[in-house]
C-alpha cells in the first residue's frame, strides 16, 4: 500500500468510524424518547421532548455532512497519480503534505503529517489544475509545490 492510500484508507475510516457514532447517539435518542413518553406528562415532558428533537435534528444534519464526506471519498481512485492537481491528489508544498479531497483534520500516518482539505477552500482552489514547481501565495504565505502524487 502506497503513502497515499495509506492516507485515503485512514480517512475513509474516520469518515465511517463518524458516521456509525452519529447513528448510535441518534438511535439512542430516538428510544430514549420512546421510553421517556410511556412515563411522563407536563411541561417537564414537552420541554424535554423538544430538547430530544432539536438535538436529534443537529446530530442529522452532522451525519448527512459525513456522508457526503464519505461519498466524495469513495469516488477518489487513490491508485491514480497526475501531474496535474486533482481531487484526490497528495501534494507537498513548503514540507506540508496536503491531501486534495474534503476537509477532514489533520493527521498522522507513518510520522509524517497531513492535512484534508477541499479543492473549494481557498488553499484547495489555488492548488487544483496545477504542478510541481507553481508558486503562489494566500495571506502573506509564498507556497511552491514541490511533489503531486
Amino acid at each position: 500500500m502506497t503513502f497515499k492510500q495509506k492516507i485515503h484508507s485512514h480517512y475513509m475510516q474516520m469518515v465511517q468510524d463518524r458516521i456509525d457514532v452519529f447513528r448510535d447517539m441518534i438511535s439512542n435518542l430516538t428510544e430514549d424518547s420512546k421510553n421517556d413518553a410511556k412515563g411522563s406528562a407536563g411541561d417537564k415532558h414537552e420541554t424535554a421532548l423538544s430538547m430530544m428533537h432539536i438535538e436529534q435534528e443537529k446530530l442529522t444534519n452532522k451525519l448527512k455532512e459525513a456522508i457526503a464526506q464519505k461519498a466524495v471519498l469513495d469516488k477518489i481512485d487513490a491508485s491514480k497519480t497526475t501531474k496535474n492537481i486533482i481531487s484526490g491528489s497528495l501534494v507537498k508544498a513548503n514540507g506540508i503534505y496536503l491531501y486534495v479531497s474534503v476537509a477532514l483534520p489533520k493527521i498522522a500516518i507513518e510520522g509524517i503529517n497531513v492535512i484534508a482539505l477541499s479543492p473549494q477552500s481557498p488553499l484547495g482552489n489555488h492548488l487544483m489544475g496545477n504542478k510541481v514547481g507553481f508558486e503562489f501565495e494566500i495571506n502573506k504565505t509564498h507556497y511552491t509545490i514541490e511533489s503531486v502524487e
